[in-house]
């Protein structure tokens, strides 16, 4: 703890979770803080809300949604993980993206094209409290169009308000004035035994690759 999100807990906290946990039960779609910029997030169980996600976003169907959940042990649900359990640990909850291959358990309709799923922990007592609300993981996808920038404050995506069902309003994330906070996630490939490789840098790539390479001596796989 001791992120900005600590100051705003307390007053309506609970009520926020509880308000947006409701909003995507309902099939809504809802705008939350985390770590790295603001998300919009659905029940990734839900097909229709899946949908309401790519045409929110104008994107195609063939660009991946990551899942988000609120802890590691629910992650060994949804995808078959060939890394140590402190590996996961060691990056988790934080602002990285494991790609792993996906299990059974995972809808369908979510990213159909690829065996594989990016999983997010995001280090933000909001929306991991919101997911462990929830009796499935959430889709996630960054609050803005498609080809837009990623976004700092609730005020930087208001057109996608209408389309929301909850905004919940976590003040601003990092520093607005810096490019680096606009990179979103480290999303890194953990789906070969014994390797990596890194799909995006992000906002953590030299902690993430010095952890992957010394600690645990993976290799980062040749693009």
């Amino acid at each position: 703890p001791g992120s900005a999100a600590e100051a705003w807990r307390g007053a309506g906290w609970t009520e926020a979770v509880a308000a947006a946990a409701d909003a995507l039960q309902a099939g809504g779609l809802v705008a939350v803080p985390t770590d790295t910029v603001y998300g919009v997030a659905c029940l990734a169980q839900d097909s229709a809300a899946v949908r309401s996600i790519y045409s929110l976003k104008g994107r195609n169907g063939a660009k991946p949604l990551a899942i988000c959940l609120g802890d590691v042990e629910r992650l060994y649900r949804y995808c078959h993980v060939n890394v140590p359990d402190e590996l996961l640990r060691d990056l988790l909850p934080g602002p990285v993206t494991l790609v792993l291959e996906r299990s059974e358990e995972l809808n369908k309709d979510l990213n159909p094209f690829t065996s594989l799923v990016g999983v997010r922990i995001p280090d933000h007592p909001f929306i991991r409290e919101l997911a462990q609300a929830c009796p499935g993981p959430l889709a996630l996808t960054s609050a803005n169009l498609s080809a837009q920038g990623s976004t700092l404050s609730v005020l930087e995506f208001q057109d996608l308000w209408p389309h929301l069902s909850l905004v919940v309003d976590g003040g601003p994330i990092g520093d607005l004035q810096s490019p680096e906070c606009r990179l979103g996630s480290t999303v890194v490939d953990l789906s070969v035994p014994g390797k990596f490789s890194i799909i995006r840098p992000g906002c953590a790539l030299t902690p993430t690759v010095e952890i992957l390479k010394k600690k645990y001596g993976l290799v980062p796989e040749s693009s």
